[in-house]
């Protein structure tokens, strides 16, 4: 099939003017965006001078986007894309010949869609980005008209048609540029540490990128298929001290395992530990991997680690087989008996809306957190998290899942599916309403928790347990922003992009 775009033009000459190339980002979990940084980092090094826009944070300067004649989208998770493909709509109307380029993990899964379906994308980059949106930026800039020629980089043909290449899954280059910071907005305006009643600016950092591991509804498995890549130490170390040097007190490493390569990951927490002692972090890791490298977590608490995102999923070990997760509830069980002693808060992530998920399952949900004191280290949102299945997805590749599916919803990005117990739909409703409302007004965690419960036991037509016989909630270690990459854009990031008043 044969498209043809707003734009088919060379951006030559036009890339080195001021504001030749604007970068957005989307949104990234309440962080400064890494999807900008490093690749601004990549490009400065180049000798282009890209700007930036977060909209997560920044109202749309139209200016800035009649300037660009290169927009370059990033899109490393669901929501980012969501309001991704209506920020390139907004482009298209204000800017016609832009050329607009999607750049992220939720990028190249969903270039056909981009490029063809929806015509909003002249350019689509997924994997490790940054070489193959310099190497483009650089071909347009030349005047190439062979840019579908570049690795990683999906595109329109000269004759039309439309080219999808693989990921890109190379090495980076050596040096490594270092992220580039001073256009995005201060960390100040971005999700803080909450710990012992106070609120601290915290930074955002990335050590490795991809995960050795398949777990089936992982979207990371489409494009990086089990392998991983290192960031650099030196650039990792300089970007921390940027950060702290602006005002940063805590780190999230959020890398999707922080200890798929736990040689490198010591070294870079001991290193950042000695030269800014006060500083603390936290990170992400797989409860196998925990357990396995248990030993490392009393060394890892004294550099500073206050809290372990952990994605446990479910407590229900049949969930847990049909995810492939390669862990059990058990395994959860011994890991918060491992975790705790060393003086680290456990903070699981769950998905307890899934296709295989009962109403039991989440009766016994509410049981266990309270059982095991989960309650105050976990987010609400957790509770409301319902299995998304992205084009691409490993777990297409199961007849069973092929079966309980609908169409692609290519314009949600996702493959419809509805409960076998209408129960359990109508209960996702609710409940995410009710987590979005406490979101709203920072509502205690117990609180939360006795709500949801509530609407859990109604659902189920049984009485619920007596409320939770405890005060205030303590408040454990977290993030203010406590959001999920997994999670459907809420109510309030479905509203009209917000856009500058023109003077």
């Amino acid at each position: 099939m044969k498209i043809a775009h707003a734009q088919t033009h060379s951006c030559a000459a036009a890339l080195r003017q001021p504001g030749g190339i604007l970068l957005v980002s989307c949104y990234e979990l309440g962080h400064q965006p890494i999807g900008l940084a490093q690749p601004v980092g990549f490009l400065e090094n180049t000798g282009y001078g890209p700007v930036t826009l977060d909209i997560a944070v920044e109202d749309i300067d139209p200016a800035k986007v009649t300037t660009a004649s290169f927009v370059g989208i990033s899109v490393p998770m669901h929501t980012a894309l969501r309001l991704g493909v209506r920020l390139a709509e907004l482009v298209r109307r204000i800017h016609p010949t832009a050329h607009i380029c999607f750049y992220g993990l939720y990028a190249s899964i969903n270039a056909a869609y981009l490029l063809r379906d929806a015509a909003l994308a002249d350019s689509v980059i997924g994997g490790e980005y940054e070489v193959p949106l310099m190497h483009l930026i650089g071909a347009l800039d030349r005047g190439e008209p062979n840019v579908h020629e570049l690795a990683g980089v999906s595109c329109l043909r000269p004759d039309g048609d439309i080219h999808l290449a693989e990921p890109y899954l190379e090495r980076a280059p050596n040096p490594f540029p270092i992220a580039s910071r001073g256009q995005l907005p201060s960390v100040d305006k971005y999700a803080r540490l909450d710990h012992e009643g106070t609120r601290h600016l915290a930074g955002y950092v990335e050590a490795s990128r991809g995960c050795l591991h398949r777990c089936l509804h992982c979207p990371i498995v489409p494009v990086y298929e089990g392998r991983f890549f290192l960031v650099p130490e030196h650039a990792v170390l300089e970007d921390i001290r940027r950060q702290v040097n602006a005002g940063a007190k805590h780190l999230t490493f959020g890398d999707p395992d922080f200890l798929n390569g736990p040689g490198h990951s010591l070294k870079i927490v001991r290193a950042m530990h000695e030269e800014f002692p006060q500083v603390t972090y936290d990170f992400t890791a797989k409860i196998e991997h925990l357990l396995k490298h248990q030993a490392l977590l009393p060394s890892l608490a004294e550099m500073g680690c206050l809290f372990i995102i952990s994605a446990v999923e479910s407590f229900s070990d049949a969930v847990l087989a049909n995810l492939e997760k390669g862990h059990t509830r058990a395994d959860v069980l011994t890991t918060l008996n491992i975790v705790r002693p060393a003086g680290i808060t456990l903070r699981p992530s769950l998905v307890p809306f899934t296709p295989w998920s009962t109403i039991e399952d989440y009766l016994e949900m509410f049981h266990l957190m309270q059982q095991h004191d989960l309650i105050d280290a976990t987010d609400p949102v957790q509770y409301s998290i319902r299995l998304l299945i992205p084009p691409g997805s490993a777990l297409l590749r199961r007849p069973d899942v092929r079966a309980l599916i609908g169409p692609l919803d290519q314009a949600a990005f996702q493959y419809p599916w509805k409960h076998s117990d209408p129960r359990m739909d109508a209960l996702h409703k609710v409940v995410s309403a009710a987590v979005e409302e406490a979101a709203k007004t920072d509502q205690d965690h117990i609180v939360t928790f006795d709500r949801l419960r509530v609407l859990a036991y109604d659902m189920a037509g049984r009485t619920p347990p007596p409320a939770s016989p405890r005060g205030p909630s303590r408040r454990l270690p977290r993030l203010t922003e406590a959001w999920f990459c997994c999670a459907e854009p809420t109510e309030g990031q479905g509203r009209p992009l917000r856009v500058k008043e023109q003077m």
